[in-house]
Formats: C-alpha cells, structure tokens, sequence
C-alpha cells in the first residue's frame, strides 16, 4: 500500500516554484490569493492543461468562479499572465495561458536589484575614496578638492580604486596633492590604464627605468609617464 502512495504521488507530477517568484511576488503587486491562482495555473500547464476555466481553477481553492474570474481578469491587466493563442498538430486554434510576463516582470526585478546593489556599492566606495583623502591629507578637505573629486568622478569617469591608487602613489612619491595626483590620472587615461594590472605594469617599466644609472633624473621624468606603484589594500 506505502509503494502504491508513493507512485501515485510521483505520477501525480510535481511543479517548480521560482525562489525568485516566492521572494518578490509582494513587490510586483500581487497578493497571496493572486500568488495561489498563478500557482495552480502552473500545475494545470505542467499537467497538461494549458487553459483551465475559472471553475476548475476555483474547485482546487477556497474562492469562488465569480472571485476566481475576477483575479484573472485583474491579473491580465497587471500584464502578469497572458491569453495567447495556439494552433494543435490538426490545425484548430486554442487558447492557453502564458506566464511569460510575470517571468519577464521577476527578471526586470532581479535587474533592479543587480542596478540597486552596485549603486550602493559605488556609494560606499566614494565614500571610502573621501575618508581616504582626508585621511591621507591629514584635514578635511576644501570645497575645491570636493569639487576636484567629484570631477574625477563624474566628469572623467575615473573608478574610485584607480583614484586611490593614484593618491597612494603621490604619498610615497612624498607630492601630496590635488594637481600631482590629477597629473597621474591624467596620463594613466591617455595611455589606456584602464586596470589596477595595467598601472603596476607601467610602474614596473617606470622603475626600471629609474634604475638606470645613465639616465638623469630630469630626463626621466621628462620622457616617461608617472605611473607609480601603490600600498596593496
């Protein structure tokens, strides 16, 4: 008797429930009743039944075909589920019920959530990036540094790690300040540094050449490019 359960249970069929679906289905408007019917929705289409009335839908919950008609309705007009039409293998037409916007609508979902998380990372970061700089400098900073630092930012386009590396640079270069270290982002842009790698790769080449005993001083920092190496965080 258990194994004939069990089989019947199996031959019953399952459905897969999104996690995503779970989690967010409160922030795309829907509420448990409407969560419930799109979820019997499902297991009709897994079964076979592509386009259940509202009176087998109805049957399977504690609502009735009128409220059940109602919820579809209003689950159309949230763009949540879709009526489309099919064609069977004897060309007659039917309706069937379609899921694909409520998944488009939980994609656009997770999409936001990816936008949100990594503004909130580039705040933090920028925020970090400020604290860096008056801790360096040992003060707060002018208006006019802020205004500095938002320009690197906003107007150039420089991420945050490559500033700090750059300010990193001017400290053990021992030239703490704003136009050394926009001279340095300057030429690490128009030379295509790009990377944290790319950087430490002209710093290699830079101290290379620095080494060299033939080569003055003035010479050198005239014909290269004052890519410097910075502390590992």
């Amino acid at each position: 008797m258990d194994k004939d359960i069990i089989v019947s249970w199996m031959e019953a069929g399952m459905i897969q429930v999104p996690n995503l679906l779970m989690q967010k289905y409160k922030q795309i408007g829907l509420d448990e009743k409407e969560l419930a019917l799109l979820l019997h929705i499902l297991s009709f289409i897994e079964a076979g039944n592509e386009f259940p009335t509202p009176e087998q839908l109805a049957g399977r919950m504690t609502i009735n075909s009128s409220e059940c008609s109602g919820l579809l309705r209003k689950l159309v007009q949230m763009q949540i589920l879709s009526i489309e039409e099919g064609l069977s293998e004897d060309g007659i037409r039917f309706e069937k019920y379609s899921l694909s916007s409520l998944w488009a609508r939980l994609a656009d979902e997770l999409k936001f959530d990816k936008k949100q998380n990594g503004l909130k990372h580039t705040l933090l970061e920028e925020h970090d990036l400020y604290t860096l700089f008056e801790q360096e400098f040992g003060r707060p900073l002018s208006p006019m540094e802020c205004e500095n630092l938002a320009m690197w930012l906003d107007d150039d386009g420089q991420d945050p790690v490559i500033i700090k590396a750059a300010l990193r640079e001017a400290v053990l270069a021992g030239k703490l300040s704003f136009r050394y270290i926009d001279r340095i982002l300057f030429n690490w842009k128009r030379n295509g540094v790009r990377t944290l790698e790319q950087a430490r790769m002209q710093g290699i080449q830079f101290r290379q050449k620095t080494k060299q005993p033939a080569q003055p001083a003035t010479e050198t920092t005239s014909k290269t490019i004052p890519v410097y190496n910075w502390l590992e965080p």
